[in-house]
């Protein structure tokens, strides 16, 4: 079983590649997005280490319970070979109704079949007023008419 597109990447199939990945987010199904990882896959995600895709499902279970109306935008940054690196933005509120803009990194190394095997992600919260909100789009992945971060100015 495989997981295309493989490495080594391409331009055209890292970018295929990572915005299968935004659209797997943002549909929000923890079980769902575990499966693009591999059964022993390592993340540092934050602060949180996590192992396999029982501690991943755990973890975006919690994440979005805690991420209210979670809209994701991902752009490539570099690739070679089994890696890509992106730069994301996500926007979210919480219980209380607070919303934020959450801006990151991540480095994501596949094996040959394709599933990610290493996650590392580095991400900072910024506290933001409902009206500067930038990510306006139904539950789902993003219109591919909608405005990437280089075009928003982020």
């Amino acid at each position: 079983m495989s997981r295309p597109p493989l490495p080594p990447f391409t331009a055209e199939t890292a970018a295929t590649k990572m915005r299968a990945a935004e659209d797997a987010w943002n549909r929000r199904d923890p079980e769902a997005v575990a499966l693009a990882y591999t059964p022993d896959s390592r993340w540092r995600n934050r602060d949180e280490f996590l192992n396999g895709r029982a501690e991943i499902v755990a973890f975006l279970t919690r994440k979005w319970a805690k991420e209210r109306e979670y809209r994701l935008i991902k752009e490539l940054w570099a690739f070679t070979g089994d890696r890509i690196a992106v730069r994301f933005a996500y926007e979210w509120h919480d219980a209380g109704g607070q919303w934020f803009r959450s801006y990151g990194n991540e480095n994501w190394q596949f094996d040959a079949e394709g599933f990610m095997a290493v996650r590392h992600a580095s991400i900072n919260d910024l506290a933001i007023a409902e009206a500067d909100r930038l990510f306006h789009w139904p539950h789902g992945p993003r219109p591919t008419d909608h405005p990437g971060l280089s075009d928003l100015g982020l």
